[in-house]
């Protein structure tokens, strides 16, 4: 949707919140590390994190560096990165899926599917 008359501080990768109805801006947030953002793409599908930086490699792809609230960095294209919130323990613009973005170790999952079994059968 092309909207007319952006704020001309809103640049490429920014996020905005738009209200359909009246067809304006209410807020938007800009793509600069330390902000949250979820990965949208790849391999990290589904995982939020604050974004630390960022390389430019030119003719190529950029990358981005993430660290989610585990303390486990990743790297990501940048184009599948979509900026959610203003970060620094700041609640995000969108509700998060369950988990919170982390994405677990199959031993990890394991474990906490074991205990949600015994959770349920001493019950």
């Amino acid at each position: 949707r092309t909207i007319r008359y952006p704020d001309p501080a809103i640049k490429v990768n920014d996020t905005i919140k738009y209200d359909f109805e009246s067809g304006e801006i209410r807020t938007f947030v800009k793509f600069e590390t330390g902000v949250q953002v979820m990965v949208t793409g790849g391999r990290n599908t589904g995982r939020v994190g604050i974004l630390e930086h960022r390389e430019r490699h030119q003719g190529s792809f950029d990358i981005v560096h993430i660290t989610d609230s585990m303390g486990n960095t990743f790297a990501t294209r940048l184009q599948n990165v979509f900026v959610i919130g203003k970060g620094g323990g700041s609640k995000p613009m969108i509700s998060l899926p369950r988990g919170k973005g982390v994405k677990l170790s199959i031993a990890e999952e394991r474990d906490r599917r074991n205990a949600e079994k015994a959770k349920a059968a001493s019950s």
